[in-house]
């Protein structure tokens, strides 16, 4: 049986994907755009704006499957950008834990749908692997 509010998480996210895709982007690009750019870069390469700000260039997105012997570390990638994991041979975390930000709630739970901690957890879930299915498409070959 369905809850109401995974009805609403579903809701939620296909209001946020149609309007994303009327302007030509997936939600994955989106989330890269308005979340990762600024470091990485547009092409993934660590060349962002920001980079020479910090104390460690950012890493070049487009080498991780290449790095990993061919195979996407999704797990790896995930817990990196949700924050459970830390990189620690990059010695302090530069890096923002970005599913920090994507369970952050809005004023009004109720007016945005959330009806559960279980519900913010299972949107900001879906915002991290969206983002990952983008990085999955910019690997160099």
């Amino acid at each position: 049986m369905l809850r109401g509010s995974v009805s609403a998480i579903i809701a939620i996210a296909s209001f946020g994907v149609a309007s994303i895709d009327a302007h030509g982007i997936s939600l994955g690009k989106f989330e890269y755009r308005n979340s990762c750019v600024q470091c990485h870069g547009a092409s993934g390469k660590g060349d962002g704006w920001l980079g020479g700000f910090l104390n460690k260039p950012p890493s070049d997105l487009t080498i991780l499957q290449k790095n990993n012997g061919g195979v996407f570390p999704v797990e790896r990638v995930y817990k990196i950008i949700e924050g459970s994991e830390d990189v620690l041979v990059h010695g302090p975390r530069e890096m923002p834990v970005w599913g920090n930000r994507f369970r952050a709630r809005p004023q009004n739970d109720e007016d945005a749908g959330f009806a559960t901690d279980e519900d913010v957890r299972e949107y900001a879930r879906t915002r991290i692997l969206a983002l990952i299915e983008h990085l999955s498409t910019i690997q160099s070959k």
